[in-house]
């Protein structure tokens, strides 16, 4: 990857909705070019994918919550039926598996705490845990999908 692409990265990060021909302009580039570069990063798994992101609050599902999990059972059978059951429910954004004293760190997005309680019982009842412990994010100060790049 050289820095045209790096360019091109950047540009879309903040908005793939530009057509060809305007990414090409701001990298300077001809169109041609530039499609094959955004081509390549595509298939080559740079570019996973195209989203529009959308406001959480707008949609209904403004209560984030980051919920903090220990496990005392560390098998493989485990994890899978974990990472299925994680994987299926609509609420949670993002999954990490950590180092340290938490295992895994979950991102939900839910109406209420209600939502949110339904949530944990369903949580609870499908995967055995030692631990679960739930932060309420009061506000959201930054919000990004873009990686920084080396320009």
């Amino acid at each position: 990857m050289d820095r045209t692409d790096l360019k091109i990265l950047a540009i879309l990060q903040q908005d793939a909705s530009l057509s060809v021909a305007e990414v090409a302009s701001r990298v300077n580039l001809s169109q041609t070019p530039c499609w094959r570069r955004i081509q390549r990063l595509e298939e080559s798994g740079v570019i996973e994918r195209r989203v529009a992101i959308v406001d959480p609050d707008a949609i209904g599902v403004g209560l984030s919550i980051f919920v903090s999990i220990e496990t005392g059972d560390h098998s493989a059978e485990w994890l899978s039926r974990f990472a299925e059951t994680v994987s299926a429910l609509t609420q949670v954004m993002e999954v990490y598996r950590m180092a340290g004293e938490v295992d895994y760190m979950l991102r939900i997005a839910v109406p209420n705490m209600a939502a949110y309680d339904d949530f944990y019982r369903t949580l609870i009842e499908r995967v055995p845990l030692k631990n679960v412990t739930s932060h309420f994010a009061m506000e959201r100060v930054k919000s990004t999908t873009a990686y920084p790049l080396p320009l």
